[in-house]
């Protein structure tokens, strides 16, 4: 059996660390087509060094384009190496432009087509990821859910129950394989105990001037009380620095992009996680830690029907309410099942093989 395995951002790179170690045991010739939509060093290259992932059979080079360019571009120079290939399988991850491009240029040329991620809504279409995520499940021929809850939301669409498969969460396997590989960051100065890890990159936050003031202002007057620690997405930066922001006299900690097991290694010993991330909201149940998201909604809505996850938005009054009674009242992590046993990966192997 062959694979042709589309991935292009940095999320899509832990979760094909899992599948396609998988496939490495079963056997499966699998094929990675990096879109090249993360480019830089410390969000691509990376991940692929550190987790052992097999080097791109082909880097299509697109990014820095707007949706539509970078989806047209990408779908342009996906085609002859798909028709080159000839895979019995194209399989794409979560929600990205890369995935909507290799969804899209698989099913016009009739490859069959896997989604791992599959069911996942924000119910909120001014997300260029739910538009992506929707097409992807719409059109997939096989569509694997991180939960029930993901498959409950297929079924509520009308996609038939023979293509769905409740693998579980290959993020979770990560989590779990890595955990014990973890690097401790390079600092320049130490922790304090308790630390908040933050991160910030979705557009609706950073291309928006007037919520990004806001979310700055809640993040540093928590910080004047709680080191709050925030590897810099590239983009993020330079909102920033749009709106000429003083890094300088600021009481947060800034950080270069970190790799995955140096994230991992934040995770293993933060006090909580603020974010705008998808996938960082599930890291932080895994490693057990409260989590504030910093939007309006998540497609994780388990996590916040469970307690492990509060939604603060962009309001500075709001994100700190929600900051103080998660130190005042944390979530207990008894008995965190949601989202399988640490096989996912392998289930995702063995369905396509069968």
């Amino acid at each position: 059996m062959k694979i042709a395995t589309i991935v292009g951002a940095r999320p899509q790179f832990v979760k094909a660390a899992v599948v396609s170690r998988a496939f490495a045991a079963c056997g499966v010739e699998e094929h990675i087509i990096h879109t090249g939509q993360h480019f830089d060093d410390n969000m691509s290259e990376v991940f692929f060094e550190e987790m052992g992932i097999p080097a791109p059979f082909v880097n299509l080079e697109v990014h820095g384009l707007s949706h539509a360019a970078m989806t047209g571009r990408m779908m342009e120079r996906l085609e002859p190496v798909l028709q080159q290939m000839q895979p019995d399988w194209v399989l794409v991850y979560g929600d990205t432009d890369s995935t909507l491009a290799a969804a899209i240029t698989a099913k016009k040329m009739h490859l069959r087509l896997a989604h791992v991620e599959a069911g996942l809504r924000s119910f909120n279409m001014e997300m260029p990821e739910e538009l992506n995520r929707i097409v992807t499940d719409r059109i997939s021929d096989l569509l694997f859910c991180p939960s029930q809850a993901s498959a409950d939301q297929l079924a509520r669409e009308g996609i038939a129950n023979e293509k769905v498969v409740v693998c579980g969460d290959v993020m979770y396997d990560a989590a779990a394989y890595y955990s014990q590989r973890s690097r401790r960051p390079e600092l320049s100065g130490g922790l304090s105990e308790g630390f908040v890890l933050c991160t910030l990159h979705r557009a609706e936050n950073t291309d928006n001037p007037e919520r990004l003031s806001a979310l700055l202002q809640a993040l540093e007057r928590i910080a004047a009380k709680t080191s709050v620690v925030l590897p810099l997405h590239p983009r993020t930066k330079a909102c920033l620095q749009a709106l000429s922001y003083d890094f300088e006299h600021s009481a947060i900690c800034w950080l270069a992009p970190l790799g995955y097991l140096e994230m991992v290694w934040m995770l293993q010993h933060c006090g909580m996680v603020m974010t705008d991330s998808g996938g960082l909201q599930k890291e932080a149940y895994f490693f057990r830690k409260p989590c504030i998201t910093l939007r309006n909604e998540t497609e994780w809505v388990e996590l916040v029907e469970c307690g492990y996850n509060r939604l603060a938005g962009s309001d500075p009054e709001l994100i700190r309410n929600c900051f103080d009674q998660m130190r005042q009242n944390p979530p207990s992590f008894e008995n965190c099942t949601l989202y399988g046993d640490g096989h996912a990966g392998e289930r995702v192997a063995r369905t396509l093989l069968q």
